[in-house]
């Protein structure tokens, strides 16, 4: 049903000496009924204005009145006359809605916002184009991050509040129209983080709502905070900053969604914002109204963890995909990512290749099991080989220009079209698949289209556009060759119609694809009138008696190598044969690799002349080259090269490092590492290139031969011996052994022997050889501790450690040495580990210390012995 009233509401974004904490205002109306006279409609109009109620002082409260004008849209002149404004009382004052605080954020911004409303009715006579309701002021707050200062001390670029009231040449027949009413929404934005801003509408109309960013406009002739008298419409835009626009009034990562009013992305960096909405009331298919809000934003400098990602995703160029999280905040510490597909990863930025295509459910975690914890999911698609593309034709301005969509798909069908025409505000954009658009200016545009398809898919192109005056011309060629008596097909794309001359030997001239048939080179010259705008192009038809073909000279290569054929022809078709042995036979320059000599020929054709000849290709064996099996031989070896050949002459290289290079079979210097040879052989048969061969002489590693380190043991004592440093080993002498062929024999004494010195040859795999010793000292006694009764650290290499011999004992528990005050000043479980007479680093004078050990024999049976020892200095 319709609304009983017209309700017009401004929103004032101007600062000045009590309007420098005002932050955004509307004006808005309603319907209310007939007027008091006749021939009248009765409306409220209402300007509604934003404070900032932690603004620092000084701060005046909100104005205590406002002058508001109305204008005649079809004369321009002030109703009900010149200079007649309205002053209005400010109403009620009331505080606006914040939106839910940001969960973990650091630094959050305060906010705290009120709005005052300023109404009165008024009478305004039935007429075909409305009336505007404006309220101006000065000085929007500075400084401003996307809009210049004004250049006067103390003031910012002024506000102009407005409301468009339709006339019946909008309405028709229809309701006097209200006006939607925006809602009285804030929130909080940080720095380089992901926003929502509700910017939607209340309409009780009926009307179908759409939302665009549009111009914020200038004070007018305001320079003070006190109140003026408006100017009429049209009003001037505030001058934007490089890098914003009234299209893009927070940079190009922030949107607005035309269907619901919503303006999200990733905020700018900290400052002050002028943003303007403007929301159009279409009506039976007709624009009939468009609304306005004016708001300055603030961007505070806060941080909060979270998990951010688009709700969908396309891959159409590769099964590979790149994500990141669209909340970038130094307080994510940790990240999870599930493809959805059965993998996962943990890094901050993953690229993920999927197996295959499909759609899949992709969710991030941050934080994961920890304070501040956030978690999202988004769809995934993975459809490669979506290309958006188009061709366009026309190009005057103030005439129709037909763009054609030419995006191609593997994976399902292309499903929608978003154009857009470089303008702002409606008419600039479209969903049909082939539009067409009038550009009201010369110069290049920047057309853009995004597609999507079937499948999810999205992908996006924009091109400069040249509008001049002059339809585009698109030609098939400029320049062709035809055979004398031949007809020729030229075509021409653009819109409008096509006039070709001359008019001699040409068939369908006035159409964009005529047919020619000239008897000797001719320039057409094609026309194309586009309603009066015109443009014209040229096409050359050369005319040939006959094709002409040179064929290269006959020439040798060498057999499995490739050459390119290099023929030179002005034909436009070609044919080889044999074509399966080029590498593209319909190509005037193919390559190829014969097996045997072989006889090529060459077809060039223009329309009906064709011209054929042949060149050979003769085939010779690469020279053979054999440099020998490769070898293996001991460090510092010499290797005798065992090559053949069926060349008339050879090289070796590396040269320096064979005694003999000019041999056949030389032989090398003492190598200390593996080295590759190389054998180029060479022949007078044809093939001017060498047959080449490699033989690796692979150098083992000098022997490092281990016997292991003396020792003792007493009779009867099973004494496991182990060699290192080669692939075979030999024992000599073989007294007492179980194995003297093995690494590892095990040695038993029956007492006949005191000592026994043991010789180990260890050989690696190349029989190289090399050797280590090993004695063993026999006792005849049972298992014990031998400990010494003194000793002399005095660092002569003679008796300067303290330490236990264990003889038949397989574990040495403990072996500890007390002075005589009890204090342990040394122990060890090694008995090849001594004490060297210090305590604390600090040698002690001479005297006597108590010893302890305890061990382990070779039968499993424990051991202690205690004594002293004396230290001799």
């Amino acid at each position: 049903m319709k609304r009983a009233a017209l309700l017009i509401t401004f929103f004032l974004s101007a600062l000045g000496a009590f309007a420098s904490h005002i932050v955004g205002g509307e004006m808005y109306y309603e319907y209310i009924g007939p007027g008091t006279a006749a021939n009248t409609h009765k409306y409220r109009i209402t300007l509604r204005l934003f404070r900032d109620e932690l603004c620092a002082a000084p701060c005046a409260d909100m104005p205590p009145n406002v002058w508001i004008g109305v204008f005649d849209n079809g004369t321009g002149r002030q109703y009900p006359g010149p200079n007649q404004y309205t002053e209005v009382i400010k109403g009620n004052e009331n505080p606006i809605s914040i939106g839910n605080p940001l969960p973990c954020v650091v630094n959050p911004p305060a906010l705290s916002y009120n709005a005052a409303d300023y109404s009165y009715t008024i009478d305004l006579p039935i007429n075909a184009k409305g009336y505007t309701a404006a309220y101006q002021t000065c000085c929007r707050v500075n400084p401003m991050n996307n809009v210049f200062n004004t250049g006067r001390v103390g003031d910012g670029t002024g506000s102009t509040y407005m409301a468009q009231i339709p006339g019946t040449e909008a309405l028709g027949n229809s309701t006097p129209n209200s006006s939607p009413k925006f809602e009285t929404l804030a929130s909080r934005i940080c720095a380089g983080k992901p926003f929502s801003l509700d910017f939607s509408v209340k309409e009780e109309d009926g009307d179908e709502i759409s939302y665009v960013f549009c111009e914020a406009y200038g004070g007018g002739l305001s320079t003070n905070s006190s109140n003026i008298n408006p100017s009429a419409p049209p009003y001037q835009s505030v001058p934007y900053i490089s890098g914003y626009s009234a299209g893009q009034p927070m940079g190009e990562k922030v949107t607005i969604d035309s269907k619901t009013g919503i303006i999200s992305g990733i905020a700018p960096p900290v400052g002050r914002y002028v943003i303007s909405v403007c929301a159009y009331e279409t009506r039976g298919g007709k624009v009939i109204n468009i609304h306005r809000k004016d708001f300055l934003v603030n961007v505070a400098d806060c941080d909060f963890a979270g998990a951010q990602l688009d709700p969908s995703y396309s891959f159409c160029e590769s099964l590979t995909a790149s994500f990141q999280n669209q909340n970038p905040s130094n307080l994510n510490k940790t990240y999870f990512w599930d493809f959805g597909d059965g993998n996962s990863s943990t890094v901050q930025s993953p690229v993920h290749t999927y197996g295959d295509t499909g759609t899949y459910k992709i969710k991030l975690v941050v934080n994961r099991n920890e304070p501040c914890g956030d978690s999202t999911t988004a769809e995934v698609k993975v459809y490669p080989d979506f290309k958006a593309d188009f061709s366009f034709a026309g190009g005057c301005f103030d005439k129709p220009t037909q763009f054609t969509d030419r995006t191609t798909t593997t994976y399902g069908q292309v499903a929608s079209w978003n154009w857009s025409f470089g303008g702002t505000g409606l008419g600039q954009t479209s969903t049909a698949q082939n539009p067409t658009h009038v550009f009201p200016a010369m110069g290049q545009q920047q057309v853009r289209l995004i597609a999507t398809s079937s499948k999810g898919c999205r992908d996006t192109i924009q091109k400069a556009i040249p509008i001049t005056d002059k339809p585009f011309i698109d030609l098939r060629f400029r320049d062709t060759l035809i055979c004398n008596g031949d007809r020729l097909q030229l075509e021409a794309f653009g819109q409008g119609n096509f006039t070709w001359t001359p008019g001699t030997s040409i068939e369908q001239a006035n159409t964009a694809t005529p047919t020619v048939f000239p008897a000797s080179t001719t320039n057409y010259v094609v026309r194309l009138d586009q309603e009066g705008c015109i443009n014209q192009d040229t096409v050359q038809v050369r005319v040939v008696n006959s094709v002409s073909l040179a064929m290269p000279a006959d020439t040798v290569i060498c057999a499995t190598d490739t050459i390119q054929l290099k023929p030179v022809s002005n034909g436009l078709r070609f044919a080889w044969s044999p074509a399966a042995s080029v590498s593209n036979p319909d190509i005037l320059t193919p390559s190829t690799a014969p097996a045997a000599t072989t006889i090529y020929q060459l077809s060039a054709t223009i329309g009906g002349c064709t011209t054929t000849e042949s060149m050979k290709v003769t085939v010779v064996p690469y020279p053979v080259a054999t440099a020998g099996d490769d070898q293996l031989i001991c460090f510092e070896n010499t290797a005798q090269l065992l090559a053949s050949m069926d060349g008339n002459r050879f090289e070796w290289t590396p040269a320096a490092l064979l005694e003999n290079p000019i041999a056949i079979a030389p032989t090398t210097k003492p190598l200390l590492a593996s080295q590759q040879f190389i054998l180029a052989v060479y022949d007078n048969k044809g093939c001017p290139k060498p047959g080449r061969d490699t033989v690796l002489v692979q150098v083992l590693p000098s022997i490092n031969a281990s016997a292991g380190r003396d020792t003792a043991v007493i009779v009867g004592q099973p004494l496991q011996l182990q060699a290192t440093g080669g692939s075979s080993y030999q024992w000599l002498p073989p007294l007492g052994l179980n194995n003297p062929n093995i690494a590892n024999p095990v040695a038993v004494f029956d007492g006949s022997q005191e000592t026994v010195t043991y010789q180990v040859l260890v050989a690696n795999e190349a029989s190289c050889v090399d050797s280590a010793s090993i004695t063993v000292r026999i006792f005849k006694t049972d298992p014990r501790v031998f400990v010494p009764t003194a000793f002399t650290p005095n660092g002569d290499g003679k008796n300067d450690l303290f330490r236990p011999i264990a003889v038949g004992m397989t574990q040495i528990q403990f072996f500890r040495v007390f002075n005589r005050w009890g204090e342990k000043v040394f122990e060890t479980t090694k008995s090849e580990d001594g004490w060297d007479g210090r305590i604390g680093g600090k040698l002690q004078a001479t005297g006597t210390f108590v010893w302890v050990v305890k061990g382990i024999d070779f039968n499993g049976k424990e051991f202690f012995a205690k004594g002293t020892v004396t230290l001799i200095r």
